[in-house]
């Protein structure tokens, strides 16, 4: 038993110092200032590619630049297909501890530019931002 949690104990441990280090590693895919908000996408790498891709989003003030709770928010994509109905993906957020800040999945089956869509609704603030990011 005490094997067991002296186990659980250094997973535990590792588990948050690998957070950190991810949150601190991460690079900016695009940021997009609004009238009164910053939008700002993050992964690893700073890009997305085909296939699932993990990132951060966050949302801050930009009078100030410190996070705002913003409520319930959404990112959705699309790219505009000759001859054929744009190819549309959502991506699943997740709230941070950390308000403003949001992780989330989303998955492209292939390379090319998408129009990105943030939208937000809280019971103080709504609003919403649409810019293009490459699936390289």
């Amino acid at each position: 038993m005490t094997r067991l949690v002296a186990t659980l104990t250094v997973i535990a441990g590792l588990t948050v110092v690998t957070a950190n280090v991810s949150a601190a590693d991460l690079k900016p895919i695009h940021t997009q200032k609004t009238k009164d908000m910053i939008v700002t996408l993050a992964s690893e790498s700073g890009q997305w590619k085909p296939g699932k891709n993990d990132f951060v989003l966050e949302i801050t003030s930009a009078k100030d630049k410190q996070p705002v709770a913003v409520g319930t928010v959404t990112l959705n994509t699309s790219m505009a297909m000759t001859g054929m109905a744009p190819m549309i993906a959502g991506a699943t957020l997740t709230p941070d501890k950390m308000p403003g800040r949001y992780t989330g999945t989303i998955t492209f089956p292939d390379r090319g530019t998408r129009q990105v869509t943030v939208t937000w609704d809280g019971p103080a603030v709504k609003g919403s931002t649409k810019f293009s990011v490459s699936v390289r």
